[in-house]
């Protein structure tokens, strides 16, 4: 965006001069002393004379000052400028300040003398006059062209002699996470020494900051590159302080720091790189006043297998450092495949060239050392046959998928890149755009990098936007090869494919994308929407995914009214925001527009995108955003101004696509909704929960019998052992805690971890604790408890009850559930633990063994002891009147075991249970005694009583 104001403004002289142009007069001349000083050269008649000539010709910036506020990831930044006309005659002023190509400037005000213009947002016609395309159709000089990432703004105006100007200038940004980082940079170029320089960042956030961090400035040839060599340190001067959600960052460095840094005032880039603490769940939704915006980056999950074609451009315009680059880049990506992962590579200029022809092959040593070669031996020559060149990548990719089988939770991709325009082949965009999306037919990814001046960025972006993928353009003076490595590192770590995110229809409206085929390692998924029924209490959010073999679903309910939380007011250092203070609306608007830019720059229909022009229009004027549609006009204050008093000009719209999200995704098609979940498992009264006290229930008998086991601290027992027939295997783990005082136990225990193991038609194996639950089948997923959410895979399924409970099922005929026990206040006696409840046990086997399993099937029979050696068996009817007799026994497996009748409270004291319990450790109704049941590990497998394995 280059957006140049002109204002030619006659002010009378003024013969007073501020204290502040005496001081940065003085500081300006100390420095040529300083200079003489630092380097121990003489001072040069000439020289000195030239700068003092330079510094009569030109207004002086006395001032530089930067106040950014990020609020939730959402920044608003303020650049004030100060400029002094020491001189006798009017002079030129200009300001320039590169913004982020993200950004949208929001406001921009001067004041000369004691006149002020402020920037008025107004819609930009349809059809431009000839003046505006004669201005369009020039190109731009190289102080306003675009820097990758980068656009300048340039504001000029004529300062009376003796006086001053100050410029404000108002923006707006989303930071995109990438890399595991948020990124904040700050363009500090006054292309001068100024005596006054101040750079203020505050964050909040109240999910958590972590990672904080404040690298050396960066320069322009560094743009882009996240990496920083050497020194790491904070620039000169730089205040990092920071509480668990606040962030206070500050660069005051003083003239002669600045010198140090850069003598003729271009200092570079000051950058703030943070993260948020994040888990597995359905992620941070915000809400306030009747807007929401809801972030997704879930950590721990294992990376998904790559299919992924690299198409090289190979052409004659590629020689020199542009190839070199690029094969030092690949080399280090082609090292960083997974062995899971598979790959070709086609090299292309006038001919196209198949590494391996008609396959995708596997990441082994060799294969990895001869794409090295293949790669070391390209050579740069004839034209360059883009189409030709993605319609073989295209067709590489389609052909793998179909005859391999290949499975929808892994990721297919291209990687193309080129530094140049088609010359070969097609030549017309347009029909290269409509050939590549037929060719991929949305079956997977398209990622375009391009390098140079020479390249069709809009081709490479429109290209990337229409097949679901991002682009780069680096510059050719930069380093290509670190910037393609770090474009890479963004796509190469696939952890989630097909993601959906879900809200009621009747909750909310004009919900901005909500579908995305894939979710990187580092990234983010960003939505938001507004509320319809603002007094409802609650959110609900779902998000479905597929993670490798597994189906992952995550919900929750978030509460609506949270001011205390998402209301800034009172916040310190946040104080002088106006807009900041609906800063998830602004984020909602934000979005709304980049979106609608995106749908009509990927649009082929007039109708349409004249449709979406509008629609953007409105609402940038709505939010007073300077966009591709609006323009900025100064005007007077408290003056209607005339045509003649305003100048103006509309930004460039190149590359407004690569503005979008890092992660582009789509609406999800309307109509479709995910299946309803399954109802709840019915859980049967055999478990073991509490201090452990386990309870058996006999369904065909019609009573249930329980028994304690009075276990240690840190003893394994076994509950479930079946991993010979079943490949089931259930092991809970004890923890101690304080008897109560007026008991007669000497110390309390109970589950704080329960494992399970099965081993057919895979293994796999679940830890739970009441705080997390890890899953590892071959790769590794952790849940956190205090989060609801499914995972599912093709013979097992996890579903989280947040804070409530876990339900294990195996092959659909095996079933189990974890209750979580957990305590705000818990006395000296309670211990956060968990409940065991067995809800299916068709699966399992009859050979089953364990505390519990072994009388899943097995009959007891109740007898009552009479005066003589004989025994009556108890009919099911008589089994109320034995209650009050000590002397009923039980028989199991030809053991008579006494019991006595009790009451059981289970399910968290919900349902009451009678049973007849046994004493002593349950002596003599347990085969074998207690120590028989403790496992050496917590994935001990026993595959019969008496006997132990490890998987």
């Amino acid at each position: 965006m280059i957006l140049w104001l002109w204002l030619c403004c006659g002010f009378s002289t003024s013969a007073g001069q501020p204290d502040s142009e005496l001081m940065a007069r003085y500081l300006e001349e100390k420095l040529m002393a300083d200079y003489s000083i630092m380097e121990q050269v003489a001072r040069r008649v000439p020289r000195q004379a030239k700068f003092l000539q330079r510094l009569e010709t030109r207004p002086r910036m006395s001032e530089f000052n930067v106040k950014s506020t990020i609020i939730s990831r959402y920044a608003f930044t303020t650049v004030s400028c100060t400029m002094v006309n020491s001189g006798s005659e009017a002079r030129e002023a200009v300001f320039e300040m590169q913004i982020p190509a993200a950004a949208f400037i929001s406001n921009f005000t001067m004041s000369i003398g004691n006149k002020t213009y402020y920037g008025e947002v107004t819609g930009k016609e349809k059809k431009p006059s000839s003046n505006d395309k004669a201005r369009e159709k020039k190109p731009p000089s190289p102080t306003d062209g675009r820097e990758n990432g980068y656009e300048t703004f340039k504001a000029s105006v004529f300062i009376p002699r003796k006086m001053q100007a100050r410029f404000l200038l108002h923006y707006e940004e989303l930071l995109q996470r990438r890399l595991g980082k948020y990124e904040y940079t700050v363009s500090i170029r006054p292309q001068q020494l100024v005596g006054r320089l101040r750079v203020e960042v505050n964050i909040l956030e109240n999910s958590g900051i972590v990672s904080l961090e404040v690298p050396p400035l960066r320069n322009s040839k560094q743009k882009g590159n996240g990496k920083v060599e050497g020194d790491v340190s904070p620039p000169p001067s730089t205040v990092v302080g920071h509480t668990k959600t606040l962030a206070k960052v500050t660069f005051n460095p003083s003239v002669v720091e600045q010198t140090r840094i850069a003598r003729n005032g271009i200092l570079g880039d000051f950058i703030i790189r943070y993260d948020v603490n994040r888990e597995l769940s359905v992620g941070d939704v915000q809400i306030l006043n009747g807007y929401f915006v809801h972030y997704f980056a879930p950590t721990d999950l294992p990376p998904l297998p790559k299919n992924v074609v690299f198409v090289l451009d190979s052409s004659a315009s590629m020689v020199g450092t542009k190839l070199k680059q690029t094969k030092e880049a690949l080399f280090t990506i082609l090292q960083d495949l997974r062995p899971e992962d598979h790959f070709n590579i086609i090299g292309f200029s006038n001919r196209i060239k198949v590494w391996q022809q008609d396959r995708l092959v596997p990441v082994t040593p060799n294969n990895i050392r001869d794409a090295k070669k293949y790669i070391h031996n390209m050579s740069p020559t004839g034209g360059t046959n883009i189409n030709g060149a993605l319609q073989t990548g295209a067709k590489l990719l389609n052909d793998y998928i179909a005859q391999n089988d290949i499975d929808a939770r892994t990721v297919s991709l291209i990687i193309f890149l080129t530094d140049g325009r088609p010359t070969v082949g097609e030549t017309q965009s347009s029909k290269i755009l409509s050939n590549t999306k037929d060719a991929i037919r949305d079956k997977f990814c398209l990622f375009t990098i391009g390098i140079g001046n020479d390249v069709d960025q809009k081709l490479l972006e429109r290209m990337a936007l229409e097949n679901c993928g991002m682009t780069r353009h680096f510059q050719e003076d930069e380093d290509a090869a670190s910037h393609l490595k770090g474009f890479y590192d963004e796509i190469g770590t696939p952890l989630l494919s097909d993601i959906r995110v879900d809200y009621p229809e009747d909750n909310v409206e004009q919900v901005t994308q909500n579908f995305f085929p894939n979710y990187f390692n580092g990234s983010e998924i960003i939505i938001a929407g507004k509320l319809i029924n603002r007094t409802s209490d609650s959110l609900h959010v779902e998000v479905t995914a597929s993670n490798s073999k597994k189906y992952i679903l995550l919900k929750t309910d978030v509460a609506i009214d949270l001011p205390s939380r998402n209301d800034i007011r009172g916040v310190p250092g946040l104080e002088d925001g106006k807009g900041d203070k609906n800063y998830i609306e602004r984020a909602w608007s934000y979005l709304t527009i980049k979106e609608l830019l995106n749908s009509r720059l990927k649009s082929d229909d007039s109708q349409e995108k004249d449709y979406l022009m509008e629609k953007a229009k409105s609402m940038a004027l709505a939010y007073n955003f300077v966009t591709p549609f609006t323009v900025l006009k100064m005007r007077e204050a408290g003056v209607h101004s005339e045509a003649s008093q305003e100048e103006f000009f509309s930004p460039s719209t190149d590359g407004i696509g690569e503005k979008l999200q890092s992660l582009q995704g789509h609406k999800a098609p309307p109509g479709i909704r995910r299946q309803q979940d399954k109802q709840r498992i019915k859980i049967s009264k055999t478990s073991a929960d509490g201090d452990p006290h386990f309870v058996i229930d006999f369904p065909s008998s019609k009573f249930s019998v329980c028994f304690n086991i009075d276990g240690e601290p840190g003893d394994i027992l076994r509950l479930v052992s079946d991993h010979k027939e079943s490949g089931v295997t259930v092991n809970g783990q004890l923890i101690g805690a304080p008897a109560p005082r007026t008991g007669h136990k000497k110390h309390r225990t109970y589950f704080s971890t329960i494992t399970i193991l099965s081993n057919k038609p895979e293994r796999s194996y679940l830890e739970i604790t009441p705080k997390r639950i890890i899953l590892d089948d071959g790769e590794r997923i952790l849940l956190s408890c205090d989060r609801s959410a499914v995972v599912r895979s093709s013979s097992l399924e996890v579903s989280v009850s947040a804070n409530s409970n876990v339900t294990v099922t195996i092959r659909d005929t095996i079933s189990f559930v974890i209750l979580i026990h957990r305590y705000k206040k818990p006395a000296r006696y309670q211990r956060d633990h968990l409940g065991f409840y067995i809800s299916n046990s068709k699966g399992l086997s009859s050979d089953s063994h364990g505390l519990l399993g072994q009388f899943l099937n097995h009959q007891v029979k109740l007898l009552q002891e009479s005066l003589n050696p004989s025994h009556q068996q108890v009919g099911q009817n008589q089994t109320e009147a034995l209650k009050p007799n000590p002397t009923n026994t039980l028989k199991v497996k030809g053991r008579l075991v006494p019991v006595v009748w009790k009451q059981r409270r289970i399910y968290n004291g919900q349902q009451e249970v009678d049973c007849w319990f046994a004493k002593n450790n349950a002596d003599k109704l347990i085969d074998g005694s207690y120590k028989d049941y403790v496992a050496s590990h917590p994935f001990d497998t026993g595959t019969s009583f008496g006997t132990m394995n490890s998987p």
